[in-house]
């Protein structure tokens, strides 16, 4: 059977809330997911993301990360990205790929895809407002409380999608 949702984890567990993502989908066991689902640790592997977006075997993808939106630190937001247009509250331009060695938000992952020649299918962000992304390990009190309503709304969201081949990110949106 084709995986039909991809759930990436994006981060970088060295940046302190940068590692939501990571921590997500380190919860969401595949237990708790139907097997159209493929949950996946890209940390800061943003590249590689865009390679396996390429091949176009993925009809929804959700990725997981930490996004500043001006909000209060452990808020979480749910974001239908149209894949033709930056992914909102990304603080990259979507001119060109930034090609980071330490990884890629959301933004430049979909920017790579589409200079790469992909075009993604349904993606939609689960974001949190972080506290800190200096160096260190762990994620703040305020993200780490908000690991649970995330991987929460991920399981809604692909419950949705594959119910209804698409989401009302509305009933999703704080």
């Amino acid at each position: 059977m084709t995986s039909r949702v991809l759930i990436a984890g994006i981060g970088n567990v060295f940046h302190g809330d940068d590692g939501f993502g990571v921590e997500v989908v380190s919860r969401l066991s595949t237990r708790d997911l139907p097997p159209e689902a493929v949950v996946a640790d890209y940390g800061i592997r943003g590249v590689h993301l865009a390679y396996e977006l390429l091949d176009g075997a993925y009809e929804t993808t959700i990725f997981v990360d930490a996004m500043k939106r001006g909000e209060a630190p452990g808020t979480v937001y749910v974001l239908d990205a149209d894949p033709a247009t930056s992914v909102p509250g990304a603080a990259h331009s979507d001119e060109g790929p930034v090609l980071d060695a330490h990884g890629m938000h959301p933004a430049a992952v979909l920017a790579l895809l589409r200079r790469l020649g992909g075009t993604p299918g349904r993606i939609y962000v689960v974001g949190c407002e972080p506290l800190t992304l200096e160096e260190g390990m762990g994620l703040s009190e305020p993200v780490a409380a908000a690991v649970d309503e995330a991987a929460r709304r991920v399981r809604e969201l692909v419950s949705d999608a594959l119910e209804r081949g698409g989401v009302d990110v509305s009933r999703h949106s704080r």
